[in-house]
């Protein structure tokens, strides 16, 4: 085996189901969400569960004529055409221009953002865009996203309710630390807006020395590239944590698709904002292996296996879990873990990455009002009385008081460290504890995941 996968466990994840055998797990998994006080609908579970078992029979792309969004057959299930508009709105600023006829791209929303019929508290806006850059050599591919990426980043570094935090461009070629934290050989550059306006950012060796390493010396090497935003949800009144993964793709002379990063990613979890993007798009999924699907399903799963038993996180298995059961035919069990998300507590996987993205907008000085910041604290700790009992919610709206006093004094970063790393931890310890629970009270899903465990890297 190689390092860092995870064999499919067997009898977890195998032949699609028949529809009786979808009718006996429906009702298994509503008298699991009956014991678990989870509001589970058999009626409206079996209806999703036979509109994805019908799906199976059309293509996988599919396109909204309506509103010109397109994507794989299971993400368009689950996206809310109501929130297009908002997400229209964030990608002028996210997203990247066509260089016609060499640079073309295709812009999308994914993961939760996605999935917005089904989550509803979601934390961050999260973009995916494809580029795919003619050149005649791959040198000149890279030196044409590295002026796309530093041009974008300049140009949206700050503005009317929004502002730059981080750009992933190049990977550090030996091991160092950078601000304290370490980096490891191959691991992504993290560059602040001050770096990128400077093309150079400064790196400690393990021998103690400093070396400098340029743009030009990120763009040999780009690897995996995203950007993201601390930005205003004028829609929603509050902040939020935008970001764009850039999956970009080299077209030599000849025609051959070369990704970038060594990797082109499928399309699975994505939802294209306009159609018109389907040209381009069609191109490049068509250099995707047949065993694509697959290949997608076990790098979810070894995910699965890392926060299960490497750094234990119960929300992320129910995102993936959900994502491998819906791709290959488990659709029932899909259909439970599609309900936990819109369970009160879930609001809590909300409150641990709003902090972070409070935390950004209170260091950038008068680009936020403190007001703004201040209302979403607030509606923070109507999440957590609505979600938590006893001395649970006590210790959470104790922490998010403490933050939001820090917030109105417009306290320094490292005056609020303590309170954010507190309201995270609290926040997190929830919904681990929830989510392992819910989760292992389906017998299907409690197998699957102490066989996932058993299969160790």
């Amino acid at each position: 085996m190689e390092p860092g996968t995870v064999s499919r466990p067997a009898g977890a994840v195998g032949a699609r189901q028949t529809s009786a055998e979808r009718a006996e797990a429906i009702a298994r998994v509503v008298e699991s969400a009956q014991r678990l006080g989870v509001e589970l609908d058999e009626r409206e579970a079996q209806d999703w569960v036979e509109a994805m078992a019908n799906e199976e029979s059309g293509g996988d792309l599919v396109v909204d004529v309506n509103t010109g969004v397109y994507g794989h057959r299971v993400s368009m299930l689950d996206f809310q055409p109501e929130d297009l508009a908002r997400f229209r709105e964030m990608g002028k600023i996210v997203g990247f221009d066509d260089r016609p006829p060499n640079v073309l791209t295709a812009l999308s929303i994914s993961g939760s953002a996605a999935q917005s019929k089904i989550n509803a508290f979601p934390a961050d806006c999260d973009f995916f865009e494809r580029i795919n850059i003619k050149a005649d050599t791959r040198e000149e591919a890279c030196a044409v996203l590295a002026d796309m990426i530093r041009e974008k980043a300049l140009a949206t570094a700050s503005g009317p309710g929004h502002r730059l935090w981080e750009v992933k461009f190049g990977q550090h070629p030996v091991e160092a630390t950078k601000g304290g934290k370490p980096v490891g050989v191959k691991s992504p550059m993290s560059w602040t807006v001050d770096e990128v306006r400077a093309g150079q950012m400064e790196v400690t060796l393990m021998d103690g020395s400093t070396a400098v390493y340029t743009w030009a010396d990120a763009t040999r090497d780009p690897g995996w590239c995203k950007i993201d935003w601390v930005i205003s949800d004028k829609s929603r009144g509050k902040l939020a944590n935008a970001s764009n993964v850039l999956d970009t793709t080299w077209e030599a002379p000849d025609g051959k698709i070369v990704p970038l990063d060594g990797f082109l990613d499928p399309y699975f979890q994505e939802v294209y904002l306009d159609a018109d993007s389907i040209p381009i798009f069609s191109k490049l999924v068509k250099e995707l292996s047949a065993d694509t699907v697959d290949d997608y399903v076990e790098a979810l799963e070894h995910e699965v296996w890392k926060y299960t038993v490497e750094h234990p996180s119960y929300g992320k298995v129910a995102r993936r879990l959900y994502n491998v059961f819906r791709m290959n035919g488990h659709y029932a069990e899909a259909a439970f873990i599609r309900e936990l998300f819109d369970e009160p507590i879930t609001a809590l996987y909300q409150v641990a990455a709003l902090v972070q993205t409070l935390n950004d907008a209170a260091g950038s000085g008068e680009d936020f009002e403190a007001e703004t910041m201040i209302e979403q604290v607030d509606k923070l700790i109507m999440s957590a009385i609505q979600a938590l009992d006893g001395p649970e919610e006590a210790e959470m709206v104790g922490h998010l008081l403490k933050l939001r006093n820090s917030i109105q004094a417009r306290g320094a970063e490292a005056d609020r460290a303590e309170d954010m790393t507190d309201v995270q931890d609290a926040a997190m310890k929830s919904v681990n504890a929830y989510f392992e629970r819910a989760l292992r009270s389906v017998p299907e899903i409690d197998a699957y995941l102490q066989d996932i465990v058993k299969r160790a890297p």
